[in-house]
């Protein structure tokens, strides 16, 4: 899968599982902050988005030090995707 592909269907994903509803994935910058500033995102939707990494590419993250680098923004998740993904 592209790259482009792989943000797209991410921001997807990030508006499905989060139930972000009211949100299109063109409204998420890739370089965007998922967290504070950015989308506003809190610690329930980081696990929420660990879940989604886990069930839809096979990534676990066991270590909360990890999903803060990781769970950055749409960037930051497909290239950890890319490079370690199981599935």
């Amino acid at each position: 899968m592209a790259a482009e592909e792989l943000k797209q269907q991410l921001k997807k994903q990030v508006i499905e599982f989060l139930n972000l509803t009211e949100m299109k994935p063109e409204d998420i910058k890739d370089d965007e902050p998922l967290f504070g500033e950015g989308l506003g995102l809190d610690s329930i939707d980081s696990l929420e988005l660990i879940v989604l990494l886990h069930r839809e590419y096979g990534i676990i993250i066991k270590d909360p030090k990890d999903g803060r680098k990781i769970l950055v923004d749409i960037n930051t998740m497909a290239d950890h995707i890319e490079q370690y993904r199981t599935k």
